[in-house]
């Protein structure tokens, strides 16, 4: 089934200068680049973006870390794009990750893992919605 998913490349993976290179991770895999930004997060979004952590003692840090520099927003698509891109991007946690994975490669730390990825459909939807208008994606089969 042919599904669409957000990627955002955060800001140590920006800081480390990692874009092109996990950007080609997900078209040699065969998924279709449909939507791309670089974007300064905002509170607001952040809010709604992490609400099931709103409530963590970690939610302050992790919004100052999104904010810290523009993050690399990325909607791709293809079949089973969620799990494809779980699979090329590795648990949340760089040490459990597999050799070869993005966040195993370039990750630190759970919060320093270069990489965000939709967990879900309804995830992806919500994320997609937040950060790019209808206008701004394109079809993969341009």
């Amino acid at each position: 089934m042919v599904e669409k998913t957000v990627v955002l490349i955060k800001p140590d993976g920006y800081q480390k200068k990692v874009v092109g290179q996990v950007i080609d991770r997900f078209e040699r895999a065969g998924l279709s680049l449909v939507g791309l930004k670089l974007i300064r997060l905002t509170q607001e979004i952040l809010d709604t973006w992490y609400a099931h952590h709103k409530d963590k003692p970690f939610f302050p840090s992790l919004c100052a870390q999104m904010m810290s520099t523009p993050v690399v927003a990325i909607v791709l698509e293809g079949d089973s794009c969620i799990q494809k891109v779980f699979d090329l991007c590795g648990p949340t946690d760089p040490v459990e990750a597999a050799p070869g994975t993005i966040r195993k490669d370039f990750g630190v730390d759970k919060p320093h893992n270069v990489v965000h990825r939709s967990d879900s459909a309804y995830a992806a939807t919500k994320e997609i919605a937040l950060l790019f208008s209808p206008q701004e994606l394109y079809t993969s089969d341009v």
